[in-house]
């Protein structure tokens, strides 16, 4: 099979104003991943294969975001928004460079996917000129018709210059093509700005090929995949079909999801075998998860990684930076942050572990926390292998407890513990006999009761 290679041109240019947000309407998330990022992983990434992507004036955090995910992108500016065949002539020295297939995509259409970009491909290699996609539409209400002949695409026909009986038409433009890189700068350039609204339309590029006596042709995906963002609505309605994809993926791939509708994933979660995730768990970007590890109801993990057979939960918060080793437990009301678990290690009850380092096989007390801002910046916590820390313990950081040390419960940590040593820091019990007897009669009389 010969290999080709493409330019891929994202459209990321547009405003989003019904998104009622400050932030670049590609840059919402869906499953914890930008849009545009979808987007970009999606695009065609072989040999020879370019990426640019095509942005609004002063949008440098869509550009960053571009880098991010793909370093080798190109960026172009649309200064003014004429249209969609003017924002691709955006990137029109990327063009002119040249390439076996030019591809168009949309930057607010996280649910297309790296199969329908080669299937897009593939008419091309046949003899298309031109390939749009299209989907079938439960109301096709304001989208332009596909007008087909035999097996060729006749023209796209928008909805106010549509006949009735094209109107009854389901089959739909959702806006992406591909174009024979060979002739693509030629027809684009040839778009003119003849509509109502003197914009360049990319629709008017299957008229050109065919009258270039060239062939146009459509290939259909579902409509779910070509779903573009323009509110909150919407992309509420997006991240429903995705997460719909990530849960069927997790378990056709072996993981257990019990009332699997109310776990949400990450786009990036990767889960090892036999693991078991319990009902309204939340998992955000940056988690993976070892073979046979439990994730309780509740919990909430972000940027963190689970060892093999970890416990964690229910109610648990593990954020960024948490690793947890082989056989590590978390477990109820647990918080934890920059925080190195080793394997065995158990964090049971009600506790705090930030910027800290916990030994394999130490046992974290109900109710411990590691003191570790001190209002203008953060201290490590260094607990060794074998350490058993009491209930109701605080560990002001910067502190070492040593491997094997004893923390008596109830006591503030201010200084390093050596191994295997016992470290007991209260205040003597004070008992004062009969005080609870008098001080109840006292208030049974009105009167305060007298001081000690």
């Amino acid at each position: 099979m010969t290999t080709t290679a493409s330019l891929t041109i994202v459209l990321a240019a547009g405003e989003g104003t019904r998104m009622r947000s400050s932030l670049p309407k590609v840059l919402h998330p869906v499953a914890g991943r930008p849009l545009l990022a979808h987007v970009l992983a999606a695009a065609p990434n072989g040999d020879g294969d370019r990426l640019a992507v095509v942005i609004g004036p002063d949008h440098q955090s869509v550009a960053d975001e571009a880098r991010r995910v793909r370093p080798e992108v190109e960026t172009f500016v649309q200064a003014e928004r004429l249209g969609t065949a003017h924002a691709v002539l955006a990137a029109k020295e990327a063009i002119a460079r040249g390439a076996d297939d030019l591809l168009i995509a949309f930057g607010d259409t996280p649910l297309i996917s790296s199969e329908t970009f080669a299937r897009l491909r593939e008419p091309l290699r046949n003899g298309s000129a031109l390939v749009v996609l299209g989907f079938r539409a439960a109301d096709p209400t304001g989208y332009g018709r596909l007008v087909v002949d035999g097996d060729q695409l006749a023209a796209i026909r928008e909805q106010a210059d549509a006949s009735p009986d094209e109107l009854k038409i389901t089959l739909c433009n959702a806006g992406v093509m591909a174009i024979d890189g060979r002739i693509a700068l030629d027809v684009l350039a040839e778009i003119g700005n003849v509509n109502a609204k003197g914009e360049y339309y990319l629709t008017d590029a299957v008229g050109i090929v065919r009258k270039r006596g060239l062939v146009a042709s459509v290939i259909e995906t579902g409509e779910d995949e070509v779903r573009g963002i323009n509110t909150k609505a919407q992309l509420a309605e997006a991240e429903a079909v995705m997460q719909a994809r990530l849960r069927q993926a997790a378990m056709t791939a072996g993981v257990t999801l019990i009332s699997p509708e109310t776990i949400h994933l990450a786009a990036d979660t990767t889960f090892g075998k036999d693991v078991t995730i319990e009902p309204f768990v939340v998992i955000g970007p940056g988690v993976s998860i070892g073979d046979g590890a439990v994730v309780h109801s509740f919990s909430h993990i972000v940027e963190t990684s689970l060892g093999k057979r970890t416990s964690v939960g229910p109610y648990a918060r593990l954020r960024p930076g948490t690793s947890l080793g082989d056989g590590a437990k978390i477990g109820n009301f647990v918080e934890t942050k920059a925080a190195q678990i080793d394997a065995g290690a158990k964090v049971n009850h009600l506790t705090y572990i930030g910027d800290a380092h916990i030994g394999a096989g130490a046992n974290i007390g109900a109710g411990t926390i590691t003191c570790n801002y001190d209002g203008f910046n953060k201290h490590r916590t260094e607990i060794g292998a074998g350490a058993f820390v009491g209930s109701n313990s605080s560990l002001v950081a910067p502190v070492k407890i040593g491997a094997g040390a004893y923390i008596g419960s109830g006591s503030v940590i201010t200084k390093s513990v050596p191994d295997d040593a016992l470290a007991v820091e209260r205040n003597d019990q004070s008992v004062r006999e009969g005080w609870a007897k008098r001080f109840r009669e006292a208030k049974a009389r009105g009167k305060k009761p007298k001081a000690d």
